[in-house]
């Protein structure tokens, strides 16, 4: 829907007509860096997430098909994002925050569950706004997510 909101970034949902924010693209790993270190000490983050205070890091992820995040035990939790030419799709604010909420999200529960499905959303809201927040939320529940 970000895709094909267009230049004006209208789109319609659920009969109401929106206008979505636009969305970062980012450069290089290292700024995709320094946007989740503002996300995670944004206020409204820190207050709906207890786990926006613990650290997480970003680095290169080699191949270009998938970002991802990656928790072990002992080690600073990890979020990976390609960046070479085929994974420039990746450079982009909706996949990272989809990376940062993994982190945010209970580890007790399945990676993308109902858990994760609301504390993405929820996310989005705070980051993005509102209308990206209802996309999200509208989007996940006609998917039977929420």
């Amino acid at each position: 829907m970000f895709d094909r909101a267009g230049s004006n970034r209208t789109v319609q949902l659920a009969g109401t007509e929106l206008t979505l924010p636009a969305e970062a693209r980012f450069a290089s790993v290292e700024s995709v860096r320094d946007h989740v270190i503002r996300v995670l000490d944004l206020p409204g983050v820190r207050e709906r997430f207890d786990r926006a205070s613990q650290p997480v890091t970003v680095r290169e992820r080699r191949g270009h098909r998938s970002a991802h995040y990656e928790s072990m035990s002992g080690q600073v939790p990890q979020i990976a994002i390609p960046s070479a030419t085929g994974g420039r799709w990746a450079l982009r604010e909706l996949v990272v925050l989809h990376e940062i909420a993994h982190h945010l999200d209970d580890p007790a529960t399945p990676a993308h569950g109902r858990s994760f499905a609301i504390t993405l959303t929820d996310l989005v809201g705070l980051v993005l706004g509102p209308e990206a927040g209802l996309v999200y939320r509208v989007v996940l529940s006609d998917s039977d997510v929420l």
